[in-house]
């Protein structure tokens, strides 16, 4: 009897323990629906999970397979392609200026919801059908799909930075809600990706990018916005756009801004990536591992899962450190996590016994999880450092600083394969590449003094610096879906 009990008592622990695993996530996005906006959560799963995730997903595998079976391209080429279209996360800015001081018909966010979908739609498609395109229109195409991206990518991002100001004690879950939005629709991707670059071509397979800015489209025009009610002269417009230029000037002056921001950039830009030398060797028949296109996706799909365990890692156990400590040992194990790059190509799995099959898999999971757990935390600082009234422009201001960092890092490592000759089917400086990468990576080690040594909860910039902004700011970002018996306010 005693063991019978025993037994149900822990089938009941197991079974409770079940539950409360699979409830957890629909309880967590409950109370953040319930202490900001239930129509805010969705509109992350649309930009980031559908958008960065999904489509980013299918861009990278599908395009590198269009450059490479299509276009016939060096993989040098191909790395300073791939930055020439990430200019316009570069452009961030703008784009919140735009979205901030110059509504149209009133709106300050639906119009470009709308304008980012149509400019994403058209590109893909364009790609997509036409055949015998030159690389250099479709290089201009890309640069169409990623500007859609990036666009919708600046609005959701104003909400992110608001609500990460207001409601404090959540940013570093809005941060997990965002990392585990992209890595579940980058998870599909990449699942995906592969079966579909077999089944119907790389460039066919191009078609698939306009889904996200399609319902992008969709979005623009069910999402509710309160109107302005009052139209801006010209005037009154520009001296908005010049109070918050000189509004970001002045907080990109404070130590507690530009530190870390400078740390960002450069932390980004000396991790030189040669990504396109590893998709050239991981897919060559004689001289690398000869991985099949559904192979490939199947990777990137175990990289997306790995970024999963990241986040989790982050939200479960490292939101309570401080940022410099976190960094720093982040930022180390994403550096060793590296030199497990040299040794798959120096084929040294081969001699201690592993399969290429198992070591990649090792390899771009413990690069994916290091990753993300050195990421998180300066998301979350990048959050804490935008003053109230210029959120929206000021944390695209940061992420342009970001972006420029990755800019040079793709064109870096395409300068890099370049030097040491590494083409389609020259793979001997490969490993040298990656070594010198590496080490830059260890490099940055020495800069985690300008990442300051508060907790991620703690206020960074002096209060007076909002108060000041909140005196010219915009409109409430007030964000809701329409409701099915509601009207649309035209």
């Amino acid at each position: 009897m005693g063991e019978n009990t025993d037994v149900t008592v822990t089938t009941k622990a197991k079974t409770k323990t079940l539950l409360s695993l699979l409830t957890e996530p629909i309880q967590w996005l409950q109370m953040l629906s319930s202490k900001l906006n239930p129509t805010f959560v969705i509109g992350v799963f649309l930009i980031y999970g559908v958008g960065q995730g999904l489509s980013g997903s299918l861009f990278k595998v599908v395009a590198d397979y269009y450059w490479k079976d299509v276009q016939k391209l060096q993989p040098s080429t191909v790395q300073l392609f791939v930055g020439v279209y990430f200019i316009p996360w570069v452009l961030k800015p703008l784009w919140g200026i735009l979205t901030d001081a110059f509504p149209i018909r009133g709106y300050r966010r639906r119009p470009y919801f709308i304008i980012s979908g149509v400019i994403g739609t058209i590109s893909a498609a364009t790609v997509a059908f036409t055949g015998n395109l030159a690389a250099t229109a479709a290089l201009m195409c890309f640069l169409g799909v990623s500007a859609s991206l990036a666009i919708a990518d600046v609005t959701i991002d104003a909400c992110i930075a608001r609500n990460s100001i207001e409601v404090r004690e959540l940013a570093p879950d809005l941060q997990s809600l965002c990392g585990f939005c992209s890595g579940t629709g980058a998870l599909v991707g990449y699942l995906a990706s592969g079966f579909f670059v077999h089944r119907l071509g790389p460039q066919e397979s191009l078609g698939l990018l306009a889904l996200s800015p399609a319902l992008t489209i969709v979005l623009g025009f069910v999402i509710y916005e309160h109107r302005t009610s009052h139209i801006e002269k010209k005037q009154a417009v520009m001296e908005s756009v010049g109070s918050t230029i000189r509004s970001m000037l002045k907080t990109i002056r404070y130590p507690q801004v530009w530190k870390p921001s400078l740390f960002m950039f450069l932390s980004l830009a000396l991790n030189v990536t040669t990504h396109e030398g590893h998709f050239y060797w991981y897919t060559d028949p004689k001289l690398g591992p000869a991985f099949s296109q559904e192979f490939v996706g199947v990777i990137y799909a175990i990289g997306a899962v790995a970024s999963l365990v990241g986040v989790l890692i982050y939200h479960k156990r490292l939101k309570d450190y401080a940022f410099r400590d976190l960094v720093f040992y982040a930022q180390l194990l994403y550096g060793v996590s590296g030199v497990l790059d040299l040794i798959f190509i120096l084929r040294w799995n081969l001699i201690i016994g592993i399969p290429d099959y198992f070591f990649v898999v090792i390899e771009e999971s413990a690069t994916r999880i290091t990753g993300k757990i050195r990421w998180m935390p300066m998301m979350v600082l990048s959050t804490q450092l935008c003053p109230l009234g210029i959120e929206g422009t000021f944390f695209a201001l940061l992420m342009c600083i970001d972006s420029m960092g990755a800019l040079l890092s793709r064109w870096g490592g395409g300068l890099l394969l370049r030097l040491l000759h590494v083409t389609r089917t020259d793979f001997t400086n490969l490993w040298l590449a990656v070594l010198i990468r590496d080490i830059l990576r260890f490099s940055i080690l020495a800069l985690v003094f300008l990442v300051p040594r508060t907790g991620q909860y703690d206020q960074l910039l002096p209060s007076v610096v909002s108060e000041n902004n909140t005196t010219h700011e915009l409109d409430e970002e007030n964000l809701e879906l329409v409701p099915i018996n509601g009207k649309t306010e035209l």
